[in-house]
């Protein structure tokens, strides 16, 4: 066992990194404590244990006190938290404490939080994850080492419980058991003890068998994500050209399309909700859409579409130029690209008094020619085609209270940069 959790701590921890054991006292955490704590000389990295108490069982209590005694006696920093698990959970109990349980580690200070994951837990995670009709990426389920901030070590993997309780007993070591590791009320539970023991009676190298498959579908998972990377670049990158997108087969805008929503940190919609939201983007040819995808909404106006939060943050408040660049804007910005004969003229601002970046106001109109009338920002935008939700986020450039530009509209007339005359081409980058 010692071998198995230096070999995952030589491919990641460095020294001076800092690891956090998740200690529930049962016997596999209790066995890994004990394990990096006699590796520690060696690797030189700083250890401590965070312990989370439930409060489901009478037990609760008993069980932070042993995980404290435990650290006192190695001489670790001891954190224990307590949460209030959501009872009314929509997907139960167990999955409640387990969002409680990852919330209160995820504010743990470390460079690792290392979990006791083992190769059983590898078996069970997959069946469950399969019975509820996980994809390819659920199906990878856990890894050994898991990048991040912190990061997550589970040097466990490989190993099966048997070997953890084996090292704990010659080690002779005390834990914790549970009462409610044994329900089979639980979907875990029922698995552990009802369906894995039938069918290695049977296949008696399932649970390997089974853990050797989510390496592969975490290859495959993989490979998926530099596909979606290399068909992002292609489609135009963080805004995509909605012809190029198209362009691609069903599998590869789904796939695409997951890959972008968990970059934001968000979960993936489920496949019938992606099917539903391409359908619309093939069948709307040109049309302004905005897609719900759950936690993302997928917005598509002209050739361009993008990914945005469900709740969008509301418009930017005004903000002052006085020559910059780029300004921040809607959780994008504002480029100002100098430019000949084109975009707003610099002499113009120079002689403004006052020029701001501003969301549309009451009363707001601009000519887009000098031959042309004033046209409302409504009528504006309906002839440009711009949605009634993209509206109140258009960015305004204002120039001593007049329009002198609309994100999505264009330059005013009179503020119009003549031929040959050096000008400002402002760029709304969503």
């Amino acid at each position: 066992m010692l071998d198995a959790v230096a070999a995952v701590l030589a491919s990641a921890v460095g020294p001076g990194q800092s690891l956090c054991v998740a200690l529930s006292g049962g016997v596999d955490s209790t066995a890994l404590l004990h394990a990096l704590a006699r590796l520690r000389g060696r690797f030189g990295f700083g250890l401590a244990a965070a312990h989370v108490h439930h409060g489901l069982s009478p037990n609760a209590d008993a069980w932070r006190a042993f995980c404290g005694r435990q650290c006192a006696a190695l001489g670790i920093a001891f954190h224990p938290f307590e949460v209030e698990v959501e009872r009314s959970h929509p997907a139960g109990l167990e999955a409640a404490a387990r969002a409680a349980r990852h919330a209160s580690l995820a504010g743990v200070r470390c460079d690792w939080l290392v979990f006791g994951h083992h190769q059983d837990d590898q078996a069970e995670t997959l069946l469950f994850r399969l019975l509820r009709g996980a994809g390819v990426r659920g199906a990878a389920a856990m890894a050994a080492v898991e990048p991040g901030s912190p990061g997550r070590l589970r040097p466990l993997l490989g190993l099966r419980r048997a070997d953890i309780v084996a090292f704990a007993r010659a080690s002779s070591l005390d834990w914790i058991d549970d009462e409610s590791n044994a329900d089979p009320r639980h979907a875990r539970n029922f698995l552990r003890h009802r369906v894995l023991p039938v069918v290695e009676e049977a296949f008696p190298a399932a649970v390997p068998a089974l853990a050797r498959a989510s390496e592969q579908f975490r290859e495959a998972d993989g490979l998926l994500g530099e596909l979606a990377a290399l068909d992002t670049d292609a489609c135009g990158g963080r805004v995509l050209q909605r012809r190029r997108l198209l362009g691609l087969s069903d599998e590869r805008v789904r796939n695409l399309l997951r890959w972008r929503i968990r970059g934001m940190g968000c979960d993936a919609p489920s496949r019938a909700r992606l099917v539903e939201a391409l359908r619309q983007l093939r069948e709307a040819a040109d049309a302004p859409l905005r897609l719900s995808l759950g936690p993302v909404v997928c917005c598509a106006y002209r050739d361009e579409v993008w990914l945005e939060p469900a709740h969008a943050e509301a418009p930017a408040v005004a903000r002052a130029w006085r020559g910059e660049t780029e300004l921040p804007w809607d959780g994008g910005s504002v480029r100002f690209e100098a430019a000949s004969g084109e975009g707003v003229a610099r002499d113009a601002l120079r002689a403004a008094g006052d020029v701001e970046l501003t969301p549309r106001w009451p009363g707001l109109a601009l000519r887009q020619g000098a031959d042309r009338p004033r046209r409302s920002f409504k009528n504006l935008c309906q002839e440009a085609g711009i949605p009634a939700w993209l509206r109140p986020r258009l960015p305004v450039l204002r120039v001593d209270g007049e329009a002198a530009w609309i994100g999505g509209i264009g330059v005013a007339a009179e503020f119009r940069c003549g031929a040959g005359e050096p000008g400002l081409v402002p760029v709304w980058q969503r």
